[in-house]
């Protein structure tokens, strides 16, 4: 077994044909589990009285095809109209021979990847777990309610409320899709799963690496301490062990574990080098038995601030990211296949760029393994339109102190992967500077000082574009659609003098002053090019798709507009990065550099061409 198939376990033993196989959480691996997906039975209810109509206790109408949500092609339902509630239902036989984990002490786990947006389940009539949040996991304990060996009736009920404000991300407030908004997702669209652990057992170790040191730091969180218990943290290489320390566990609900590295196995992770150690956590008892044991990976790798330059291990590496909407025609936030995940990442490397900026949704976890292995720097962004957005008032993501318990949710969830050089937890806030602090500032600093306490380790952007409310925010952007390059290079050339473009309104300034921290334009580019239609169109700007600015007349303008916005970008020594938008079309958003099936519609090689010449970012003498 290599040391990649170490870190990506073989799927579960299933039965027929089932969707989504593959082990849904890649940073906290057990070998035994049990994958749900496939037909459960479903009902909408479409006025939210199912509960009292006795929706729980009885059969479902329906059928559909966990973990696509009901809007999409592949969950068999297809309903794109809005769905305030629906239901699903499913009979679940637990393994027997999961109860020799712990004997009577075994505690099953029901796990939702994610499901949009309040979610309640029942367990034999039971209600085990209550959620609310679209975009992040959440686990129901079944201990007391249900055993290795019974068979047992799983029933959730999603409700996504029209006029309740939350995350939505690009998610449309309207029927039908317009703009940049699409379909709508609701229910279940991630995997569910069950496993079994001990009474003491391992939650999701966090590792942060500390390159300065040559070490990996494992804080292991415990469901309970036991006397005389220990956690065992060992460090593997494509070589073998490199190196094993331990600690007790039975003073603190998550001690931590320093694991230095000796000095020929030390293998910094970067885009070049993807490099990942296997990590296996272990609690054993007093008498060294293992009592419950995951596997884990890690990157050494450092992201640091000095002056105006991010530096990654020390060195200025230009982000020549790329603005990825996760979304698909047949399936919409779910990724049809394991493999389609990977492809994501594989076609914005093919295209000349280092990474990505995972606009307005919280990824499923598996997009950020294939990061993490192929090298693809990643900037992890929460699912919401800013606090104050554009269109809040039709698509009700008005600031709730829900958005920052979901987006530590989300943290905790990916805190430990290595592509994730950034965080943002906001996209696009608007709102005039005046004298009263208003709930938009609130939730802009929560959210940001949320994500300085969960992760102090990386770079955190308050809000990507427009209103930058938080004065220490650790990295300024823009977003700038200019089409015209030489107005685009006139724009940027502020930053010289410390004045950088900034998305301010004719009435007045949106942001606190510029402080000059690192800048990069976080979004560029989304220029509309689909060669079919601009052929039957025959320069009718009213054709049925949309994108940024005047459409290019063919392909050879659009190779001519984007070397021309791309190019003042690399050559602004001051400049870090950019994110160009986007990697593909979406819907009716034309703007992509792949189509929405993911097949090309321009010479991708030219694409690439144009971003490999070295960023003048890259070669300041300071940097």
């Amino acid at each position: 077994m290599t040391l990649l198939d170490r870190l990506d376990p073989p799927s579960a033993p299933t039965v027929g044909d089932v969707p989504r196989p593959e082990y849904p959480r890649p940073q906290t691996v057990r070998d035994r589990w049990l994958n749900l997906n496939g037909p459960w039975g479903f009902e909408i209810d479409q006025g939210d009285s199912g509960l009292e109509r006795g929706l729980r206790d009885r059969p479902l109408e329906g059928t559909i095809t966990v973990p696509f949500a009901p809007e999409s092609e592949l969950s068999g339902v297809g309903n794109t109209d809005f769905l305030e509630a629906v239901w699903y239902r499913r009979e679940v036989t637990i393994p027997a021979g999961w109860a020799d984990v712990d004997g009577d002490g075994t505690h099953v786990l029901l796990h939702f990847g994610a499901v949009d947006h309040d979610a309640t389940v029942w367990v034999d009539g039971t209600e085990v777990v209550r959620h609310r949040g679209g975009f992040t996991p959440f686990v129901a304990d079944l201990h007391g309610v249900a055993a290795p060996g019974d068979t047992v009736t799983v029933v959730v009920r999603a409700r996504d409320h029209r006029g309740i404000p939350q995350a939505r991300g690009k998610q449309s407030g309207l029927y039908a899709n317009r703009d940049c908004h699409y379909t709508r997702t609701t229910g279940i669209w991630q995997t569910v799963w069950m496993e079994p652990v001990p009474a003491a057992s391992l939650r999701r170790p966090r590792i942060t690496p500390d390159l300065a040191a040559e070490a990996l730091d494992v804080r292991v969180p415990l469901t309970q301490n036991r006397r005389g218990h220990r956690v065992v943290v060992t460090v593997r290489d494509g070589d073998g062990v490199v190196a094993t320390r331990s600690a007790r566990a039975d003073l603190d609900l998550a001690p931590s574990v320093r694991v230095e590295l000796p000095a020929d196995r030390v293998r910094p992770w970067s885009p070049r080098d993807p490099h990942l150690y296997g990590v296996e956590v272990e609690l054993q008892d007093a008498t060294g038995a293992v009592v419950d044991a995951v596997r884990c990976y890690a990157g050494l790798r450092s992201v640091a601030i000095e002056g105006t330059a991010v530096r990654i291990n020390g060195e200025p590496v230009f982000q020549r990211l790329v603005l990825d909407q996760g979304y698909w025609p047949e399936s919409l936030m779910t990724a049809p296949s394991d493999a389609a995940l990977a492809r994501d990442v594989e076609l914005g490397l093919r295209a000349g760029f280092n990474g990505a900026r995972l606009h307005q949704k919280v990824f499923e976890e598996r997009y950020l393994f294939h990061a993490d292995r192929l090298g693809y720097l990643v900037w992890g962004e929460f699912g919401d339109w800013g606090a104050g957005g554009f269109g809040t008032s039709k698509d009700h993501q008005r600031p709730t102190t829900s958005f920052v318990g979901e987006w530590l949710e989300a943290l905790e969830r990916d805190v430990s992967h290595p592509s994730i050089v950034g965080w943002c937890p906001l996209n696009e806030t608007h709102q005039l500077l005046h004298d009263r602090i208003t709930q938009l500032d609130d939730v802009t600093r929560a959210m940001f000082l949320a994500t300085k306490l969960a992760d102090p380790s990386r770079p955190v952007l308050d809000a990507s574009g427009y209103s930058h409310r938080v004065l220490e925010t650790d990295v300024w952007d823009s977003h700038h659609y200019e089409q015209d390059p030489r107005s685009f290079a006139r724009d940027m050339a502020g930053l010289a003098t410390g004045e950088p473009w900034a998305n301010d309104y004719p009435e007045g300034p949106i942001s606190l002053p510029y402080r000059g921290q690192p800048y990069f334009c976080s979004e560029y580019g989304g220029i509309w090019w689909n060669p079919e239609e601009a052929a039957a169109a025959a320069g009718d700007d009213r054709a049925e798709s949309w994108g940024y600015g005047q459409r290019v007349a063919d392909e050879e303008e659009f190779h001519a507009r984007f070397a021309g916005l791309t190019d003042a970008l690399l050559d602004d020594p001051l400049m870090f990065g950019y994110c160009y938008t986007q990697l593909t079309d979406v819907f009716q958003e034309q703007n992509g550099i792949y189509r929405f099936d993911r097949s090309e519609k321009l010479d991708v090689d030219r694409v690439r061409a144009v971003q490999e010449r070295p960023a003048a970012f890259e070669k300041r003498d300071d940097a």
